[in-house]
C-alpha cells in the first residue's frame, strides 16, 4: 500500500470518500464479489418493471399501436443519441441494433466502399477478439481485398497507400490493455485509410471520444459496462460528415428512405438511420433502454477516475495478498494503457476461477492461463477489490 495502512482498513476509507458509491444502490446485487462486469453487467434494479410494462401495456394491450404510440419505431436512433455521450459523440450519429459481429461487417465494408478501389489491403489487430478476425477475413474476401493482421503497436509501420481500413480494439480483451485512439486513428488518416473501432471493452469505462479524435465507424455492445442485459443489441457509429458515403452491406427495409414505402429499388435513409437492417428487437432494446438511466447524472470523467483507482488498490492488493511469484500481470500499469480490468497469469488459471467463484468471488478464465478481473465503477467498491484479493491469495497459498 501506499502506506502502512491494512488493505482492510484503506478500502474503508476509500469506500468512504467515494462519490460514486451510491450509484450501487441503483442494481440488484448480493454479497458475491462481482467482478465479470467486462462479460456481463450487473442489472439495474428499475429494469425489470419497466419491461414488464414492455410485455404488458405496450405488447399486451397496445400490441401494433406501440410502434408508434411507445416509440417503438425511433427507439434504434433514440437509444443511440442516449450512448452517445458515453462515447463521446455528439447526437444522430449511432443507431442501435444487431450484434456487435453484424455491425462489424457493416462497418468493414462499409470501409471498404468508402476507401475506393484502388486500395486493396484490410489491417485487423492480430490481438482482437475472435469473432472480430472471423469478420473481418469474410469481409476481405468478400470484397477482393487482402487482410493483413497487425498488432496495434506496428499499425503505423503497417499503414500505406494500399490500406483501405484499419480495424482495431481500443481495449484488449485479454489483458485490458488500453490502445491509443487518437494516435491510431491520426495515422489511419495519415495514410488515406478509414479507422474502424470495436469499443466493447472501453465504452460505459473510460472516456472515448469518438467526435474528439475523428474517428470514422465505431461498433460495440451494450451488454458489458453499459448494463444492457444478456445479448443486448449492439450499437454502430457513423461519423456525420461520412454518413452519406457510408453504403451499408446489408440494406435492410428498416434503413430504406421510404420504409413503407415498399418500391423494389434500395434508396438509404439519410444520416445514420441508413445503419439499420431489419425490425428492431423491442424487448432487448427497450430492456437497454431503461438500463441507461443508471448513467443519469453520471460523469465519465468520474467513472475513469475510480476504474483506476480501483485498478491500482487491487494490484496493490494483489501484492499483499498473494504470495510472491503466482501470479504476474499482464495488465499495463501505466494508467494510460490501462483499461477497466485487470488480468493476472497463473498456472491452473481455470481450477483457480471456479475455486474463487465457489468462495463468492466471480471473475472469469481467458484460455490457456488469465484469469480476468472487470472493475465496474459504478457498483464495483474498495471493500469488494480488497476481498477478492484476500481470497486470491488464499486460494492460491492454500
Amino acid at each position: 500500500m501506499s502506506d502502512t495502512t491494512e488493505p482492510a482498513a484503506a478500502a474503508k476509507r476509500l469506500d468512504a470518500a467515494d462519490e460514486l458509491a451510491p450509484l450501487r444502490s441503483r442494481f440488484v446485487l448480493d454479497d458475491v464479489v462481482y467482478l465479470d462486469g467486462n462479460s456481463l453487467g450487473a442489472l439495474p434494479a428499475h429494469v425489470p418493471d419497466r419491461v414488464a410494462d414492455v410485455v404488458r401495456r405496450q405488447w399486451g394491450d397496445l400490441r401494433i399501436r406501440s410502434w408508434d404510440e411507445s416509440g417503438w419505431w425511433t427507439a434504434p436512433e433514440r437509444i443511440g443519441d442516449r450512448i452517445a455521450p458515453l462515447v463521446g459523440a455528439a447526437a444522430g450519429q449511432i443507431v442501435v441494433g444487431d450484434s456487435t459481429s453484424v455491425n462489424v461487417f457493416k462497418a468493414l465494408v462499409g470501409a471498404v466502399r468508402m476507401a475506393g478501389d484502388d486500395r486493396d489491403e484490410l489491417l485487423v489487430d492480430a490481438t482482437t477478439f475472435p469473432t472480430d478476425g472471423y469478420i473481418a477475413r469474410s469481409a476481405a474476401r468478400l470484397t477482393g481485398r487482402t487482410l493483413r493482421p497487425v498488432s496495434p503497436a506496428e499499425v503505423p509501420a503497417a499503414l500505406s497507400a494500399r490500406t483501405a481500413a484499419v480495424l482495431l480494439n481500443h481495449v484488449d480483451y485479454r489483458t485490458g490493455r488500453l490502445h491509443d485512439l487518437p494516435a491510431l486513428t491520426a495515422a489511419a488518416h495519415a495514410a488515406g485509410a478509414v479507422a474502424v473501432w470495436d469499443l466493447c471493452h472501453s465504452a460505459g469505462a473510460l472516456p472515448v471520444g469518438l467526435d474528439e479524435h475523428g474517428v470514422d465507424l465505431a461498433v460495440g455492445c451494450t451488454y458489458k459496462y453499459l448494463n444492457g442485459g444478456p445479448g443486448a443489441p449492439a450499437y454502430l457509429y457513423v461519423r456525420r460528415s461520412l454518413q452519406d458515403r457510408f453504403d451499408s452491406p446489408l440494406p435492410g427495409w428498416n434503413s430504406h428512405a421510404e420504409p413503407f414505402g415498399m418500391r423494389p429499388d434500395y434508396e438509404a435513409a439519410p444520416g445514420a438511420l441508413r445503419g439499420r437492417v431489419g425490425t428492431p428487437d423491442i424487448l432487448s432494446m427497450l430492456a437497454l433502454e431503461a438500463a441507461l438511466d443508471v448513467w443519469e447524472g453520471v460523469s465519465v470523467a468520474a467513472v475513469r477516475a475510480k476504474s483506476l483507482a480501483l485498478t491500482d488498490f487491487f494490484l496493490e492488493c494483489v501484492t499483499a495478498y498473494v504470495p510472491q511469484g503466482l501470479v504476474e500481470s499482464l495488465t499495463p500499469a501505466a494508467h494510460e494503457e490501462r483499461g477497466s480490468q485487470v488480468a493476472l497469469r497463473c498456472p491452473a488459471a481455470g481450477d483457480v476461477m471456479e475455486r474463487l467463484i465457489a468462495r463468492g468471488v466471480v471473475g472469469d478464465f481467458r484460455h490457456p492461463d488469465v484469469l480476468r478481473f472487470g472493475f465496474t465503477p459504478l457498483y464495483v467498491g474498495f471493500a469488494d477489490v480488497e476481498r477478492a484479493a484476500r481470497v486470491l491469495g488464499e486460494v492460491l497459498a492454500g
